[in-house]
């Protein structure tokens, strides 16, 4: 019954977003190979890390219901519901963009469990060719970057 739940909260998510016919990202979370390997863990019950924790609510909250989230999160080893909500709050007050393939491998680095199943291969682990975000979180990138660049201009 959670396979249900999931895709309906993924069908209402993704309506939300005009994806045009020739973008070949998908609205399908386990389309992403990271996090698919991401979902696994976290079905079998796999510690994934602090940086898989936050990799995983960075991406999921856009394809996932919340109690969806909360459940896989929560039985994380050594944690629960509370703080699983918690670092969903988290995410969604600070209004993190999901991390580039870069900052991914960074935080990888500094944990047991890999995030990333294939660092090796440039091409993996790039979510944002995987996977189709709402139009906001392409505007907050190119809102960032115009402002570094404004940045940039004053400075020289």
């Amino acid at each position: 019954m959670a396979k249900k739940q999931n895709t309906t909260a993924q069908e209402t998510r993704t309506d939300r977003r005009d994806v045009t016919t020739d973008d070949t990202r998908s609205a399908n979370l386990r389309d992403s190979p990271m996090m698919a390997h991401l979902l696994d863990a976290l079905e079998d019950g796999t510690d994934i890390g602090h940086y898989g924790r936050l990799v995983f609510a960075m991406v999921a909250h856009h394809f996932l219901a919340e109690d969806e989230m909360v459940r896989l999160l929560g039985s994380q080893p050594g944690h629960n519901d509370d703080e699983a909500r918690a670092l969903l709050r988290q995410v969604e007050a600070k209004d993190y963009n999901p991390p580039k393939r870069e900052r991914i491998l960074k935080w990888q680095a500094r944990q047991d469990f890999p995030i990333c199943p294939t660092p090796d291969d440039p091409t993996s682990c790039n979510v944002y060719s995987e996977l189709r975000f709402p139009d906001t979180i392409y505007d907050n990138i190119t809102d960032f970057y115009v402002h570094q660049e404004q940045q940039h201009d004053v400075t020289h």
